[in-house]
């Protein structure tokens, strides 16, 4: 994981790039991933670390590292950012990370 291991080529990378600022595209994603996974052609692995937000495993696959962060917001949203915010939590949480409480 890392930024030389990214995969400019990764689906993944481009569904998180494009839908993260689109509150409509996100509200697709959180009530219907499957269907957008499929959209943007995710094969059954990326499919499977998304679905479960396994951050880690997303990063193993070349998502690359600024986007795993990001991972977190479009399933726990991104409004109010801080260490002990929900997105922060999931981060922490799938990345084996001890969350801090500032």
């Amino acid at each position: 994981m890392g930024i030389m291991k990214a995969d400019k080529t990764l689906p993944t990378n481009r569904l998180i790039f494009e839908i993260r600022r689109d509150p409509a595209a996100v509200q697709r994603f959180r009530t219907d991933i499957e269907s957008v996974m499929t959209a943007y052609g995710l094969s059954e692995e990326e499919k499977k670390a998304l679905r479960t937000a396994d951050i880690q495993k997303l990063g193993d696959l070349g998502v690359h590292p600024y986007f795993l962060p990001q991972v977190a917001r479009l399933f726990k949203g991104g409004g109010y950012n801080h260490n002990t915010s929900d997105a922060a939590l999931l981060y922490a949480e799938k990345m084996g990370l001890e969350a801090r409480n500032s």
